[in-house]
C-alpha cells in the first residue's frame, strides 16, 4: 500500500459541490489559493515555476471519500440517462478519488516555508487537498489532434441576465469579477442533466463564497434572480448534483 502526504489544499470560491464547473478551464473567472504546506511551500522547491503559465494540480475528491466506486457512470454530457464506462469519464467515483487539473498560474506568494499560488480556471471544492502540483508544458500537454470521444466538442453556453436587484448586489458587494464569475458559473449550466424541471419555473440556489445566488432557466435563458449574503448553511444533500459528474 502507498501513504500519500497531503502537500497542501485548495482555498476555493465553491464552498458546496453544486455550481463547480464540470471541467477545468470552463469558467477562467474562478480564482481559488493553492496554499501550499510547510516544509513544501520552500522557496528552493518553487524555483522557476513562476516562467510557467499553467499548472497540473493532483488532488482527492476529499468529498467522495466514503462513497463506493462505480463501474459505470452516467455523464450529463449525454443526457444523465445513458451509462458508460468509469474509465471513460472524469467521474469522481473512482477506485481512487484522486483527480487532475490545469489552472492558470497568476501569482505565487512566499512566506518563509509557505507559500500561496493564486490560480484561475479551477474544478475545485474548498478545502480540496492538493497530491502535488506539476508545470503546464503546451509541446508535451496540448494534443491537438486527441479525439475527445463522445465530449469532443465544448458544452454551449447558456445567455445570463441579471434581474436589477442581483445586478445591483453585485455591484455593492466590492468584488469587481462577481457578476463574471456568476456569468460563467451558469452559462454552463450546472442543473442535473435528467432534471425533468428543464426549463420553466424551478429556481435553483448555488453558493459562491459566502452568496446565495439564486436563478432560473426559462426559454433557453439563464435569470438570475438575486445575489445575497448567505443565511444558513445548506445541508450536504442539497449540494450534490443528481447525475455523476461530467467526463
Amino acid at each position: 500500500m502507498y501513504r500519500f502526504e497531503p502537500i497542501g489544499r485548495i482555498r476555493s470560491c465553491f464552498p458546496q459541490k453544486f455550481g463547480i464547473p464540470r471541467q477545468a478551464g470552463l469558467v477562467p473567472q474562478a480564482t481559488a489559493v493553492l496554499e501550499l504546506f510547510a516544509p513544501f511551500g520552500r522557496a528552493e522547491a518553487l524555483a522557476g515555476l513562476e516562467t510557467f503559465s499553467h499548472l497540473w494540480v493532483v488532488f482527492v475528491f476529499h468529498a467522495h471519500l466514503d462513497r463506493p466506486w462505480h463501474p459505470t457512470v452516467r455523464p450529463p454530457r449525454l443526457g444523465g440517462n445513458r451509462r458508460i464506462g468509469l474509465f471513460a469519464s472524469r467521474s469522481a467515483f473512482r477506485p481512487n478519488p484522486i483527480g487532475i487539473s490545469a489552472v492558470r498560474l497568476d501569482r505565487i506568494r512566499q512566506d518563509g516555508d509557505r507559500a500561496e499560488i493564486d490560480i484561475g480556471g479551477g474544478d475545485f471544492l474548498d478545502g480540496t487537498p492538493v497530491l502535488d502540483i506539476k508545470p503546464y508544458l503546451p509541446y508535451a500537454d496540448a494534443i491537438t489532434e486527441a479525439a475527445g470521444g463522445f465530449a469532443a466538442d465544448p458544452p454551449l453556453l447558456l445567455p445570463v441576465d441579471f434581474a436589477p436587484e442581483a445586478e445591483t448586489a453585485c455591484r455593492r458587494s466590492g468584488d469587481a469579477g462577481l457578476k463574471a464569475l456568476i456569468t460563467g458559473v451558469l452559462a454552463n449550466d450546472p442543473r442535473p442533466a435528467y432534471d425533468a424541471r428543464r426549463d420553466g419555473d424551478a429556481v435553483f440556489g448555488m453558493r459562491i463564497c459566502d452568496l446565495e445566488v439564486k436563478w432560473r432557466v426559462h426559454q433557453g435563458r439563464v435569470a438570475v434572480l438575486s445575489v445575497a449574503p448567505a443565511t444558513r448553511d445548506l445541508p450536504p444533500s442539497a449540494a450534490l448534483p443528481t447525475t455523476d459528474p461530467e467526463p
